[in-house]
């Protein structure tokens, strides 16, 4: 094994922590203190993440060559700040573009009925989709999560949300045709499926259930989100209710560098319980 090779220093790199803030610069970089036993990686983080705070990197965030020459460090003191600031959404990487901060991340409610389109307009969030399938089909397997029989007629909408002019989620519903024929001869592109479904079909969803897990994408489902190679995302299966019939199928791709789904609890609330995967139930 290759030992670590010492971080290279300088002038830049023995300058007194105090000189950044004298000299009034809140948006520049402050000396790391290679005497600390805190490691010099963790220290580019706190640095780069008070940077952030103050307001700097609002029109693009720096290359790694540029981050390695203004603290005076390795690439790879770069790359594991980076790598923690990617992890906890803070800044987005895509391949053939330059890093950028993630200027807003999306809060989801858990535990309630919610509509995407209206939740991400009340948070004053420009969005609009594209409607990649709006048709009849067949689907033995979705009918049986409807409750009906395998060859039984459905409307199927596919789109990819996007929130702000990048993708968010790509998201697919099945509806039962008898229901929801009226549909196809709507536009998608601004609208939410749920305030469409209750104007032109009179039916209103009630309730429902969603399962929420890591995922993977497939390479279709990444390159229309954007997302890196091997970039994980939430995968979320939900079962729309009008009343007591089941009305929806949905399975949706969702970003994580870009989504938080948020829960409120208190003592009374019920319990859930935390099973593995693979024993987790179908909804």
């Amino acid at each position: 094994m290759t030992p670590p090779q010492p971080e290279p220093t300088g002038a830049y790199g023995r300058m007194p922590r105090h000189d950044a803030d004298r000299d009034g610069d809140a948006h520049g970089p402050r000396p790391l203190d290679r005497g600390s036993p805190l490691p010099l990686w963790a220290q580019l983080l706190d640095d780069l993440r008070r940077r952030m705070e103050a307001g700097a990197f609002t029109a693009e965030f720096p290359a790694e060559h540029r981050l390695t020459g203004e603290y005076e460090v390795s690439r790879h003191t770069v790359r594991e700040a980076l790598r923690k600031l990617r992890a906890d959404g803070l800044v987005i990487a895509e391949r053939g573009r330059a890093s950028r901060l993630d200027a807003r991340r999306i809060q989801q409610p858990l535990g309630s009925l919610y509509s995407l389109f209206r939740d991400l307009e009340a948070q004053g969030v420009d969005q609009h989709s594209e409607v990649l399938r709006l048709e009849r089909t067949a689907d033995a397997t979705v009918a049986g999560h409807l409750g009906l029989i395998p060859d039984a007629p459905l409307v199927v909408l596919e789109r990819l949300r996007l929130a702000d002019g990048e993708p968010l989620a790509h998201d697919t519903a099945y509806l039962p045709a008898d229901l929801a024929e009226p549909l196809l001869g709507a536009d998608f592109g601004h609208t939410s499926l749920y305030g469409e479904l209750s104007r032109r079909c009179g039916v209103k969803v009630t309730g429902g259930r969603e399962r929420i897990a890591p995922f993977l994408p497939d390479v279709r489902q990444a390159w229309l989100l954007g997302l890196a190679d091997r970039e994980a995302a939430f995968a979320i299966e939900r079962i729309g209710r009008a009343g007591e019939r089941v009305v929806e199928w949905r399975e949706t791709v969702v970003r994580g560098d870009r989504f938080a789904f948020v829960a409120e609890w208190s003592d009374a609330s019920r319990a859930v319980a935390l099973a593995p995967r693979a024993a987790a139930p179908s909804v």
